[in-house]
């Protein structure tokens, strides 16, 4: 069984979790879970992500629950936490899942080094010791127990604002840890929706992160029927926060690519994702890409920004049959194809 390195460390330590409720959450893309419910008492996985969301409510022996915030009852005695790339993501884990089980309450966390799993012992600080027990495959494994009540938790707390002026439009982005776009502008962004078309019709704004692309195009475009979609639960709940302190509407899906997509578009539009935790990864843009056709209406068009190293072009045109740069920087190339 293929195993991620922060997983080959976790099966080494399995007797933390004999006999225990355990809940899993955090950077985790592998079936170590479903292995865990053989040794623990209960598992109960806590996923952001759609796709293992899809990927786990497979497997009986586990409870799997996805949002952008935990709020089912469990009985939970021991957290597992695989530690996020992103440290502000990892705080918001931690403040939320321990306000929730509280003292006396195990935790267990396990990481990459380069993704700061150290800062741990740091964060965790407040609650309890943090001891690290284990070292291997460049990964770290430390066990503690809250000891300390934390904070009461409150979503809201947690999103950061800022405004934006971009494609001759003023708006307010709301975005929660770990989303990309949170607390900056990214410059590809800027490109698409400076270069844009006016746009009607049904458009879907793919990897929405907080919603900038889709907001933006709402302002500029406020007939449009606009559906927004993201395979992280803290995207759509920013991108749904960008759009209620604009006054803007539209529909939000979690999807994993087209799964949760059944319909057809006018228009394709995206920044499109292509890193998975501290990997790069493609996958899920070749399937938009390939499967568009599928997804887009009569002479509907997709429209993509992505870093010019990229090598979209080819794909787009073996999906669509042709591919057009129509604008470019020293950095991003936008990218568009007519169905």
């Amino acid at each position: 069984m293929s195993y991620c390195a922060a997983s080959e460390v976790a099966v080494r330590q399995l007797e933390f979790f004999e006999n225990r409720h355990v809940l899993v959450a955090g950077e985790l893309s592998d079936r170590f879970p479903v292995e865990l419910a053989q040794t623990a008492a209960s598992v109960t996985v806590f996923t952001t992500n759609y796709g293992y969301y899809r990927s786990m409510s497979k497997h009986s022996a586990i409870t799997t629950v996805f949002g952008a915030e935990f709020t089912a009852d469990a009985h939970v005695d021991m957290i597992l936490l695989y530690w996020p790339k992103a440290k502000a993501e990892a705080e918001f884990l931690l403040a939320m899942l321990l306000a929730k089980f509280g003292p006396g309450t195990e935790i267990c966390v396990v990481g990459e080094n380069r993704s700061g799993v150290r800062s741990a012992e740091k964060l965790f600080a407040d609650f309890g010791p943090l001891t690290k027990y284990d070292s291997a495959r460049r990964c770290s494994f430390y066990w503690g127990r809250c000891e300390k009540a934390a904070p009461a938790f409150n979503l809201n707390d947690w999103f950061r604002s800022y405004p934006l002026k971009v494609a001759g439009t003023d708006i307010t982005i709301r975005s929660l840890p770990g989303v990309f776009s949170h607390g900056e502008f990214d410059k590809g962004s800027e490109l698409l929706l400076e270069t844009l078309p006016a746009l009607s019709g049904k458009v879907l704004d793919f990897g929405c992160g907080a919603g900038v692309i889709g907001a933006v195009m709402k302002t500029n475009n406020p007939s449009i029927d606009l559906e927004l979609c993201d395979i992280s639960a803290l995207a759509i709940a920013s991108a749904e926060e960008t759009f209620r302190v604009n006054q803007l509407d539209a529909r939000f899906t979690a999807t994993d690519v087209y799964a949760s997509l059944p319909g057809s578009y006018d228009y394709l539009i995206s920044n499109p994702p292509f890193h998975a935790g501290l990997k790069t990864f493609y996958a899920a843009t070749e399937t938009f890409i390939e499967e568009a056709p599928a997804h887009l209406n009569a002479d509907g068009q997709l429209i993509i920004v992505a870093n010019s190293f990229l090598r979209y072009p080819p794909l787009i045109e073996e999906s669509l049959g042709n591919c057009d740069v129509t604008a470019k920087n020293n950095k991003f190339s936008i990218y568009t194809a007519q169905k």
